[in-house]
């Protein structure tokens, strides 16, 4: 595959998707890690977590600059409070839902990075 905006663009949204289907998938109680399972389940307004990035990566299509600036900027908040909060529970971080989340938060990260530092902004002739 040629490394190209379009393709860097369409693996961000797919790495976003991912993202936001495993934080689904937690939220549903399907893939969510012993140490965190309850029978009450996450709260309702974890669900600003697949959403965000459901959206996110929708707008990663929109072709702004400032808006792949902002979303690396809350991704990389995301995988900062990840490790933050369960540095020291192994058991959470290397579970399924830990290590999907943050491979395909990775993934993105460069991807938004990329597309940051190499998009080049048409300017009209003044």
């Amino acid at each position: 595959m040629k490394l190209t905006t379009k393709n860097v663009m369409l693996v961000c949204v797919i790495m976003a998707l991912a993202a936001s289907l495993v934080y689904l998938l937690m939220f549903l109680n399907i893939l969510i890690p012993d140490e965190l399972a309850s029978e009450e389940g996450l709260p309702p307004f974890f669900l600003i977590i697949p959403g965000g990035y459901l959206l996110g990566g929708l707008l990663v299509l929109v072709k702004k600059r400032w808006l792949w600036i902002t979303g690396a900027a809350v991704n990389t908040f995301t995988i900062c409070v990840f490790y933050a909060t369960y540095a020291v529970r192994p058991a959470i971080m290397l579970s399924a839902a830990g290590l999907l989340t943050k491979i395909a938060q990775v993934i993105l990260e460069i991807g938004l990075i990329y597309l940051v530092v190499t998009y080049k902004r048409n300017k009209t002739a003044a």
